[in-house]
């Protein structure tokens, strides 16, 4: 399937030459991405303390509260294609602000989904928003990748990235003060299996409506800025081939796309898997015997862990191939799972906040592996590894294993992810074009 992407028709009065990697533009366009990035990451991670929050306040079981994430990731799968087809309509700059505005009413929408309360406004609520960051996504990875030298793609994205970990450092503080700290299941002693009552459950789905009324009025602002700033035109770098240069080109007979679709795919499963059920596993007797608000701190360490890495992962990354800082990653993570599955007390704690540390290198690298050497496709196959953020959503069937087999036994499924992950960097990103029966790009 291909899937036509354009990044941005020239900004009347830009500059409309080819990336000048160094160009001080270009630089300020980079650092308005960052906040991109951040924003993003923030609003991203804040559902990791509003699900063990929502799970208290509708008594779902651990599959339905994940569930709750799977929908915000298949949101990523159905507004792919529209998100591509409207940068190619409207521009990458107004597709920006269009997608900050649509994640504006999505936070707005949880705010009548809190006065209900309401399981399904809020499934919708994130919907949106999810979607609006799609569009995001869509248009802003590939636009870093390709706005300086190839060789150092991996690195330039990873740099941007930590300021998405630096959001996602800060959501879990942001929603432990405002949503766990201001509820009471949040700040019920751990192991506590007292019933809300339905006083205390309507007072506790209220306590998002601040945090989410905040967030939409950053949204807002952030659009204002980004619509009267005179982002420059990245020229041919990154305008959609000619039909014509395209013929006879097949984006699956590149072997670091085709295998990269789904190490995007499966990485996203192991980072959001840890992610959701962080809070519920720490705060567990036999692990970290911790409220919910107390253990949203220790959520703040492991996406730092992501940040920090990202930051050394972008520096390492100029002298070392990205591949084999992506194996030792892998291996790291594959560890400490196990370490974090089969262990108890502050052992297995410290070992499931370390995985943030290994897994910070992975999805910008897996991404700039996976289009490398795609030449002319390298927009088409930017949007089908973004379309694999939507393995995020395959969540569920962790939530299901917790229910069945237990919370700690789940995260197996983690440990399994990270060794595909070692096959990609071992095997499957290396670039060839000796993949049979291709399937053409018309």
């Amino acid at each position: 399937m291909a899937m036509p992407i354009q990044m941005q028709r020239p900004v009347e009065g830009a500059a409309t030459q080819g990336p000048p990697g160094g160009s001080p533009s270009y630089r300020s366009a980079l650092t308005l991405l960052a906040s991109l990035f951040f924003m993003w990451g923030f609003i991203t991670v804040i559902n990791n303390t509003l699900l063990p929050h929502l799970r208290s306040v509708f008594d779902l079981s651990y599959t339905q509260t994940t569930l709750i994430e799977s929908v915000w990731f298949i949101a990523y799968f159905f507004a792919s294609i529209p998100s591509a087809k409207l940068i190619e309509r409207v521009g990458y700059q107004r597709a920006m602000v269009f997608g900050l505005g649509l994640m504006a009413v999505g936070a707005l929408m949880m705010v009548p989904a809190a006065r209900l309360p309401s399981y399904g406004v809020t499934l919708v609520a994130l919907f949106v928003i999810a979607s609006g960051i799609t569009l995001l996504q869509v248009a802003a990875n590939p636009y870093v990748a390709v706005v300086g030298p190839p060789e150092t793609a991996s690195s330039r994205l990873n740099l941007v990235q930590a300021f998405n970990s630096a959001g996602a450092t800060l959501a879990p503080l942001f929603g432990g003060y405002l949503i766990l700290g201001r509820s009471t299941s949040g700040t019920a002693v751990a192991g506590s299996t007292a019933v809300l009552t339905p006083a205390e459950r309507l007072a506790d789905a209220q306590s998002v409506v601040l945090p989410y009324l905040i967030v939409a009025g950053v949204l807002v602002v952030l659009a204002i800025v980004i619509a009267r700033f005179p982002l420059p035109a990245m020229g041919a770098a990154t305008q959609r081939s000619a039909k014509a240069d395209r013929k006879g080109l097949s984006l699956w007979s590149h072997r670091n796309l085709v295998l990269g679709i789904p190490a995007i795919f499966i990485y996203l499963i192991a980072e959001i898997g840890v992610a959701n059920l962080f809070i519920n596993f720490v705060s567990q007797p036999q692990i970290g015997n911790l409220t919910h608000e107390q253990a949203s701190h220790y959520l703040f360490i492991l996406w730092g862990g992501m940040m920090v890495g990202r930051l050394v992962g972008s520096v390492v990354m100029r002298t070392i191939p990205a591949e084999r800082v992506l194996a030792v990653a892998s291996i790291g993570a594959f560890v400490v799972m196990l370490i974090a599955t089969f262990t108890t007390g502050h052992v297995a704690m410290w070992a499931l906040i370390s995985v943030g540390l290994f897994h910070s290198i992975m999805f910008p690298t897996i991404f700039t592996l996976g289009i490398r050497g795609l030449g002319p496709l390298t927009e088409e196959g930017s949007g089908l590894l973004i379309m694999a953020i939507a393995g995020g959503a395959l969540v569920i069937v962790q939530g299901w294993l917790a229910d069945t087999y237990g919370l700690q036994i789940s995260f197996l499924l983690t440990a399994a992810c990270e060794l595909y992950i070692l096959f990609y960097a071992v095997w499957g990103s290396r670039v060839t074009d000796a993949l049979p029966d291709p399937v053409a790009v018309s």
